[in-house]
């Protein structure tokens, strides 16, 4: 077994791609833990807009939640059309494409892009968060331990959504029941001591109470607690991920999904005014999150906190994986349009698009860096991309809709609602959070756009220039120059010197000169002996064609430079032939072995590729190593 099965597990056919497909169990953990986990973050967002309100954010967690809630209700009756409507791939990339046109789906790509980066992100640094709110010692480490589990979650992945749906689905399920079951004791608590509970561990106390809360901080909290719905458009996104019946299996995930995220959002807003809980300054010692103050508040610190911590942190530390399921699907169907590298429409080794993988990796990796795994640095930038992605999505649904025949206007009327929410969410999230860091979001959209039609460009001009029209000709009739590179006779130069004179009568074995340095006196007299002596002599008195001997200067070391100028004399002296180079190579079985050789004739394929003319065919003739 290698260590790429060890870490990755087998290669799999393409057979066993409809096997690797998931139902609604798996694709609650798979595409869920982003909607769950920011039922976290988004109502802690929100009251750490209003810490300034002091003991007075009591009174109005409920009013920011509540529009939250119903905006998530909207999306969710939305979303449903979606997933109906494009049973294949329901993401807004494709809605945008098919019913908007390529500009609006650029806009949806993008968007999607960088709100999967910012979700992995933004996850893994709450994860943390509430891993040092109940170990308080780790506090110094935030940033090693948010990279150490962004690592953890892209290797998961690597080996196939299914893997990664099965390995999260424990942690997934005990947060549901752990803090559904404390809500839930916690309103019992409520409803028998007259809505006055006592708390079994007291959460810090709050500020004094501001004399009033202005619309504008109101409106602030409800663009910070917008974050609790970023995930919500996972499901339509993979769609193509569910095994069949695949609407069915979509739906359903959907509405565990959203059920879930609604209850806790609702719960934890009126927990925390019974309780008296805010929020608290994260890069300072003794932090405790919301969720770890409702927990410690209903349950205590005993075996229940630490359980419902626990699943807390594992599901807001792979709610990336809902990332990792998105932002490869979306990366392969964008470049597939060609508006990214071709490489992510490719699946590796485990049927994975193993290029989007690697990129959000590396790109969430940088965020967390820049922002030294800070959650509330984060949040800032976030939200914006997933609801112009939503405002983009239902539009698409609406156009979509008009264009159908038949009945459908209860749809029309349900995408519409979703589009007019959506859009006004959006302004009111754009200028809540502008100045506090979201420039730089509204900033990258259109950079990326831009990213993206000029790599459309590029592959457009490619096309164009490769293009053959008409029938197939041939305009050379002669056989080509072929050259050798000949460094000395052994059996991977007879090869392909043997080779070389299959192709061609004229053939030419090319030995640079001086390729070593001054101070290395080459025999230049016995290299010529010994090929005359053992190659063209036999050759000739056999009758058969005979290849040349030609000595060549390298006076600077370089091998493609003077091989590239002796072409050029060839194409002067022969003009309408081609001219062929056999590379001989050398390939080491194992890694050590490319220690001990050099890189010579893979520079040299290099170069002449990079440099060479049209008429320049390059031949590489390898030769398997010792063992």
């Amino acid at each position: 077994m290698t260590i790429l099965d060890l870490l990755f597990g087998r290669r799999l056919a393409n057979r066993e791609g409809e096997q690797r497909k998931i139902g609604w169990v798996e694709g609650v953990p798979a595409m869920g833990l982003d909607g769950l986990g920011s039922s976290s973050y988004g109502p802690e967002a929100a009251l750490t807009i209003m810490i300034p309100l002091g003991a007075l954010s009591l009174a109005y967690v409920g009013w920011v939640i509540a529009p939250i809630i119903l905006l998530l209700a909207v999306l969710y009756v939305s979303y449903r059309q979606v997933i109906l409507a494009y049973p294949t791939n329901g993401g807004a990339y494709t809605v945008a494409k098919e019913n908007l046109g390529p500009l609006a789906s650029q806009l949806a790509a993008a968007s999607l892009m960088l709100d999967y980066i910012l979700n992995v992100a933004v996850g893994i640094s709450a994860g943390v968060g509430a891993l040092t709110s109940s170990v308080p010692f780790l506090h110094p480490y935030t940033l090693p331990l948010c990279l150490g589990i962004l690592l953890l979650v892209a290797v998961a992945n690597l080996r196939g959504t299914r893997e990664a749906g099965w390995l999260f689905a424990l942690p997934t399920y005990v947060f549901i029941l752990s803090f559904l079951g404390l809500i839930g004791w916690a309103l019992v608590r409520l409803a028998v001591h007259g809505g006055t509970p006592t708390p079994v561990v007291a959460p810090p106390p709050l500020g004094p109470a501001a004399a009033g809360a202005s619309l504008w901080l109101l409106v602030r909290a409800f663009a910070a607690g917008c974050t609790a719905m970023t995930g919500v458009e996972a499901v339509s996104n993979g769609v193509n991920a569910f095994r069949e019946p695949v609407v069915d299996q979509a739906r359903r995930t959907l509405t565990i999904i959203c059920l879930v995220l609604g209850l806790l959002l609702a719960g934890i807003a009126a927990v925390a005014h019974a309780y008296g809980l805010g929020a608290m300054d994260q890069t300072k010692a003794g932090y405790q999150s919301v969720l770890s103050q409702l927990a410690g508040a209903i349950a205590g610190r005993g075996l229940i906190y630490y359980v419902a911590m626990t699943s807390l942190l594992a599901v807001l530390c792979l709610s990336a994986n809902t990332s990792f399921v998105g932002f490869p699907r979306v990366c392969n169907l964008v470049a597939r349009d060609d508006f990214l590298p071709r490489a992510f429409a490719v699946s590796d080794r485990r049927l994975v698009y193993s290029a989007g993988v690697i990129l959000l990796t590396a790109t969430a990796g940088g965020l967390l860096v820049l922002f030294d795994g800070i959650t509330d640095r984060l949040i800032p930038l976030f939200a914006i991309g997933a609801f112009l992605t939503f405002t983009l999505s239902q539009t698409g649904m609406v156009a979509h809709w008009r264009r159908q025949k038949g009945r459908n206007l209860h749809r029309l009327a349900i995408n519409s609602l979703g589009a007019v929410t959506t859009i006004a969410a959006l302004l009111v999230i754009t200028a809540a959070k502008f100045l506090e860091g979201a420039w730089l979001v509204t900033l990258a959209i259109p950079l990326v756009v831009l990213l993206m039609r000029s790599i459309h460009r590029y592959y457009e001009r490619q096309d164009k220039v490769l293009a053959s029209h008409g029938e197939f000709s041939v305009d050379e009739h002669e056989p080509p120059t072929v050259m050798v590179a000949y460094e000395e006779r052994n059996r991977i130069t007879d090869r392909a010197l043997r080779f070389a004179m299959t192709l061609s009568p004229d053939v030419l074995a090319v030995h640079l000169l001086r390729l070593e340095g001054p101070n290395h006196e080459e025999d230049i007299a016995a290299v010529r002996d010994r090929f005359e002596r053992e190659i063209s002599g036999p050759l000739e008195r056999a009758g058969a064609a005979t290849p040349r001997l030609m000595m060549v200067p390298a006076p600077f070391r370089e091998i493609h430079g003077p091989l590239l100028e002796l072409v050029e004399k060839i194409d002067e002296a022969t003009p309408g032939r081609s001219v062929a180079i056999i590379i001989p190579e050398l390939v080491p079985r194992h890694w050590w072995q490319k220690l001990l050789h050099g890189r010579r004739a893979a520079q040299l394929r290099t170069a002449l590729m990079e440099h060479a003319g049209p008429r320049l065919m390059i031949v590489s003739s390898p030769w398997r190593g010792t063992r």
